[in-house]
């Protein structure tokens, strides 16, 4: 089969021949019609990812046809349309992942293939209503901001919540998931048609955080906020404990931007102010990801189409942060 592999940090990646999966009991081979670059994926190519190894077919974002299982007890599976849960072994207790934790790309080959090997416990029937790249799209973003929103976030209909860095997968998966909970929604960029862009899918409002004021901007606007999404951190993550009203929550599951800074620990205590982490999400955060998907029949953002053969492409739109959405590869 073809698939795209990582050979070295310092290397473009590479569209070869592979050999196809071999199956044990309780998995199977998932045909991919369409997958979906995430972050995760470009700091692996830049050699900025613990665990990394070689060689390495990434991708964890997958949608196909189920060709193969490796069970009988699993043929019903045969020839369903899937999304695939791209994390596995998260443990018996729901608040955090267990030592054994595995994502899809890395440490084990991934999506970015003709076939991708997965347990059949992280199969899902593929919401009807959505094309291969809509389906693609969905699995980590989705997964990490139904968490990060309404179970460590614990957002509400009329909670008032800001999503900072709306243009990646993630703030536009958490923007339109906030919307369709019935959240007040707030967002940042640092381009305008970005923000533009948000306003159509649901936001009061946003504001430019290159502004100086941009942290004054959304308090004039929102007042304060009851869940903050953050995957950026950096020298504004001060400015968000400001505007986080009391007993309010921030969330955050990146770092881009950098550290935390010096953070001023009174105005935490005093107005019970939570910040929490997270990280993907266990398989009851995924089925209630797709619940609520389906009920409000959300259609993904996808910023552009690359065929397989030009993830390096892809790779490279994602290093610039030019997205709004996510970025499909289609097999």
């Amino acid at each position: 089969m073809k698939a795209i592999v990582l050979e070295a940090a310092d290397k473009p990646l590479a569209y070869k021949e592979v050999d196809k999966p071999t199956l044990k009991p309780g998995e199977a081979l998932v045909k991919i019609k369409a997958a979906a670059l995430n972050r995760r994926d470009y700091w692996i190519t830049v050699g900025k990812y613990a665990g990394i190894k070689y060689p390495t077919i990434l991708g964890s974002d997958g949608a196909g046809i189920v060709a193969e299982v490796g069970s009988d007890g699993d043929k019903h599976w045969l020839d369903k349309e899937v999304i695939i849960d791209p994390a596995s072994e998260w443990g018996d207790n729901p608040d955090f992942q267990s030592d054994n934790f595995k994502i899809l790309g890395l440490p084990v080959d991934g999506t970015f293939a003709e076939y991708v090997k997965v347990s059949v416990e992280n199969l899902h029937p593929k919401p009807a209503y959505l094309n291969w790249e809509q389906a693609a799209a969905i699995p980590l973003a989705g997964l990490t901001t139904y968490r990060a929103l309404f179970v460590k976030g614990k957002a509400v209909k009329g909670s008032k919540v800001l999503v900072t860095g709306v243009g990646g997968g993630t703030g536009a998966f958490a923007l339109q998931l906030a919307v369709a909970a019935g959240c007040q929604v707030f967002v940042t960029s640092g381009s305008g048609d970005k923000l533009e862009r948000a306003k159509h899918l649901g936001a009061a409002a946003g504001v430019n955080y290159k502004a100086q004021d941009w942290a004054e901007q959304l308090a004039q606007l929102a007042g304060g906020f009851d869940v903050i999404i953050d995957s950026a951190l950096g020298n504004g993550f001060a400015k968000l404990v400001d505007l986080c009203n009391p007993g309010g929550r921030i969330v955050i599951f990146g770092g881009t931007a950098g550290n935390i800074p010096e953070l001023n620990g009174r105005k935490i205590f005093w107005r019970q102010i939570q910040i929490l982490g997270t990280m993907m999400g266990n398989p009851d955060d995924f089925k209630g990801m797709l619940a609520l998907i389906n009920e409000h029949q959300i259609i993904p953002v996808i910023d552009e189409v690359f065929p397989l053969s030009a993830a390096d492409a892809a790779i490279r739109k994602m290093e610039n942060s030019s997205q709004f959405g996510k970025i499909v590869l289609v097999v």
